[in-house]
């Protein structure tokens, strides 16, 4: 998957500035696909000079004028093509995951340290994911919302973003529990 298939999904809503397509990614599209607002920016550009957006500059008189982008019909061809091909399957590339392999070679202190923040984060994603789903339901609940809604790929892909952060915490909690009791058994042993 590239970058633009991320940015052409997040825009489908409606028209965006690339400000605003930066805290889509932050709050909802950071679950699948990370993209730093710079690289945003420059995707933005590629997608118009390929004709998959359109940018139109809009005048303000009380602030900058911004310029907002919307999904072109060579843009939604370009989704139906990405959504036609075969997906690979997830793969992690976790530096944590890595110094926890190492952890029995290692002074554990700072892989605890980084497992408990880690932790804190995943929970911190994890309420922004939720709240974001409640947001899209309003006032439905989530089963209502699943049958009716227009739109349902948004909240689905926060549902995935909760598993994984809930996931990724419980790991945490669990990991850095077990390296903890380790320590004290190997502890006592030496005394």
């Amino acid at each position: 998957m590239a970058l633009r298939h991320a940015v052409l999904a997040a825009m489908l809503d409606g028209e965006f500035t690339g400000y605003q397509l930066a805290k889509i990614f932050d709050v909802g599209v950071s679950n699948f696909w990370y993209a730093s607002p710079q690289q945003l920016y420059t995707e933005l550009a590629k997608l118009e000079k390929a004709g998959m957006i359109s940018g139109q500059q809009v005048i303000q008189l009380d602030r900058p004028n911004k310029r907002v982008f919307t999904v072109t019909e060579a843009g939604l061809e370009e989704l139906a093509a990405f959504a036609a091909a075969t997906s690979k399957p997830l793969s992690m590339r976790d530096d944590l995951a890595v110094k926890v392999q190492a952890v029995d070679h290692l002074d554990p202190a700072p892989v605890l340290a980084q497992l408990d923040e880690r932790a804190v984060e995943a929970a911190a994603k994890l309420a922004l994911f939720e709240q974001g789903m409640r947001r899209l339901r309003g006032g439905l609940d989530e089963e209502e919302f699943l049958r009716t809604s227009p739109r349902v790929g948004p909240y689905l892909t926060y549902l995935a973003g909760c598993r994984l952060e809930r996931e990724m915490r419980d790991w945490c909690l669990s990991t850095a529990a077990l390296l903890r009791s380790r320590m004290v058994s190997h502890s006592e042993e030496e005394r």
